[in-house]
């Protein structure tokens, strides 16, 4: 069993770049992605803002290189970030000498919505007469379509999966396709996840009671709910045996970052709430630390989970309360930027936190204004360069409790 997975390959779209270059810059300078809904159409438009992906359907099928929009949303977003993804990996391995045909290649792609957003469109024309809509637009509608469709056109045909595991999907597809090239089913993987924007989903979470009428403020003693948003965020991760072979060729200054641990742990406490103790947040930084060998002091970096609702930022908290205290790293939620992208989440975030690993960065954390009571530490503020970090850690908690933690380090 081959012990090391690298990141050779990063890809994102979001309500702040469409690149992983456009998102950098956005953190960077500190503009969040928020703002008036534009695309979803919803009676609440005006009322709740959103992180959408500032570009039409029309305009994505174009950046994907297709002629017209047959595709759903989460479809074309998926495929926008996991070919870039793909072409960051293959110059590497290019310049390396490799050649990645050669190479057995996974997709493993998350999402919860599938191609709800055409579907919605479909139902509308259905309802006013059942003679009109067209049923294409509904072959996308469950969540394995998508991941199918965009695996034909990346050409990937070795193996593909889809996982569906709410707010920890693509976080799941990541250590997924890790342990498959740890047991040598697979020598590289695209791996993350996707999910859009739709009313079906808008709706659901307003009837919870945790959307934020102003722009969220994750950890915040006074924050009041989440944001949606939308995008994709998508690693490549390649064996040990393909990463030495890029030593080999004296390419490894680019490699991003290790997969060094992760764990996956289900506290089962309620459909759409973290446990008081944040049991299954706990147990995930801690088995994915147990994983990887390090103890909490190792951790330079922790890209929280951090939704802004009261239930959430407590419950993970107090679970990094218990697992580091006296000593906190450097933390923030970079939802304060691309909001909560649900299945996309995940995978948007460990790109994130690949960057932070292999540049030395810390995100700020926007809005922030008020300590929570009961918690000893806050929130980084500001965006820093070049700090000293060798592990990150990155946190993807999903409604049912189930819980994920990743570690990137540097090799």
């Amino acid at each position: 069993m081959s012990s090391g997975v690298f990141v050779v390959g990063l890809g994102a779209i979001t309500a702040i770049g469409n690149n992983v270059a456009g998102c950098l810059a956005a953190l960077e300078a500190r503009r969040p992605g928020m703002g008036d809904m534009h695309w979803l159409e919803s009676v609440h438009r005006g009322e709740i803002p959103v992180a959408e992906v500032k570009m039409d359907n029309e305009e994505l099928a174009a950046a994907c290189a297709l002629s017209g929009t047959g595709s759903g949303r989460t479809a074309l977003l998926s495929l926008i970030a996991a070919r870039e993804a793909l072409e960051d990996a293959t110059g590497s391995l290019k310049d390396a000498g490799i050649d990645r045909s050669s190479l057995r290649t996974g997709f493993i792609s998350a999402n919860t919505v599938g191609g709800m957003d055409k579907s919605e469109r479909f139902f509308a024309d259905f309802l006013s007469d059942p003679r009109k809509g067209r049923l294409r637009d509904v072959v996308q509608h469950e969540c394995g379509s998508v991941t199918e469709w965009v695996a034909e056109q990346l050409g990937i045909r070795d193996y593909m999966t889809t996982i569906s595991t709410a707010c920890s999907s693509s976080a799941n597809s990541i250590f997924f396709a890790a342990r498959m090239i740890r047991h040598g089913l697979l020598d590289m993987a695209v791996a993350g996840g996707t999910d859009a924007l739709t009313k079906f989903t808008l709706n659901g979470f307003n009837t919870l009671m945790i959307l934020d009428r102003g722009y969220c403020k994750p950890f915040d003693e006074n924050r009041n709910g989440l944001n949606l948003g939308e995008g994709a965020g998508y690693l490549v991760l390649v064996s040990e045996r393909v990463a030495n072979s890029m030593r080999a060729a004296g390419h490894g200054g680019k490699y991003y970052c290790r997969l060094s641990g992760y764990c996956n742990a289900n506290d089962a406490y309620h459909q759409t709430a973290s446990s008081p103790e944040g049991t299954g947040s706990y147990l995930a930084m801690k088995g994915a630390l147990e994983g990887s060998g390090l103890q909490p002091a190792d951790i330079g970096y922790i890209n929280l989970h951090g939704t802004g609702t009261q239930n959430n930022d407590m419950a993970e908290g107090i679970a990094i309360r218990r697992l580091f205290d006296p000593h906190f790293p450097a933390m923030s939620s970079t939802k304060s930027f691309t909001g909560h992208t649900l299945g996309a989440s995940g995978g948007v975030e460990a790109v994130f936190s690949a960057l932070s690993v292999k540049h030395g960065l810390v995100y700020p954390n926007l809005r922030w204004q008020t300590a929570m009571v009961g918690l000893p530490f806050i929130p980084e503020r500001a965006f820093r360069k070049n700090e000293p970090i060798r592990h990150v850690m990155s946190n993807s908690f999903g409604f049912g409790g189930n819980c994920s933690s990743l570690i990137f380090s540097k090799d």
